[in-house]
């Protein structure tokens, strides 16, 4: 699968060196529907970004299980999870303001109550919003690979982000990665089978079959049809 967002980078010499953020910000076009989402529907679903931790049993309508989705893109996967997985609630988070309006549609036409919404960075959602233990599960589906050797440091899954999200989520609690960029898969391994915190489902060095709970969107499809190859990664919490 090749994420549109891929296509979307910012030219190279714009770029400047910072910290290692979730995505680059970059709107693109939004349609008068996914704009009118906001008004219709963030009251309902979305999540405004602060420095306080939420409080995750007030923003549900009921105590479950809580999963996080990083980068959710037009958000077909987090729908399907929403309404398929009813036991559990959803927290997704996505800087591309379009898919976010998409899929709050699609969770109003849908009727689901078990998902809020981040347009916002992870990582400061992660660090500000969200307390110790708190998540059940991380999903993280085909982050920006960043390809060239020199902007790899831009890449999501480092050592330091890892260890956040390790004091985010429970003992016992799922990381599940997945990339159809054969060397940043290579990448994702070396880093989370290092880190102390997590537990290779797979065992060391190897990659596990796609779970039943990540559909193939319309993305990965197109990918597979390009001759991409696909890799799910998952990790328990030790």
């Amino acid at each position: 699968m090749t994420d549109p967002r891929h296509a979307e980078r910012q030219p190279e010499d714009t770029i400047e060196p910072r910290r290692v953020r979730s995505f680059v910000l970059r709107q693109g076009r939004i349609t008068p529907a996914q704009s009118q989402a906001f008004d219709a529907h963030w009251s309902r679903f979305g999540l405004d970004h602060s420095d306080q931790v939420l409080d995750l049993d007030a923003i549900f309508p009921r105590q479950a299980p809580v999963v996080l989705e990083i980068g959710f893109g037009n958000g077909e996967q987090l729908l399907h999870a929403s309404v398929h997985e009813p036991e559990r609630n959803f927290i997704g988070i996505e800087v591309h303001r379009p898919g976010v309006g998409r899929l709050m549609n699609g969770l109003a036409d849908a009727g689901v109550d078990n998902i809020r919404l981040s347009n916002h960075d992870a990582v400061e959602v992660i660090e500000n919003q969200l307390g110790p233990s708190s998540l059940d599960e991380v999903r993280i589906y085909f982050p920006d690979p960043w390809p060239k050797k020199r902007h790899h440091k831009r890449r999501l899954i480092q050592t330091e982000f890892v260890e956040l999200l390790a004091s985010r989520v429970r003992q016992g609690g799922l990381l599940h990665l997945a990339t159809d960029w054969a060397e940043y898969a290579e990448h994702m391994l070396e880093v989370v089978d290092s880190s102390p915190n997590w537990r290779n489902q797979a065992g060391l060095g190897a990659y596990s079959d796609t779970p039943t709970w990540r559909i193939n969107t319309h993305f990965e499809k197109r990918g597979v049809r390009l001759g991409h190859g696909v890799w799910d990664l998952i990790y328990q919490r030790t």
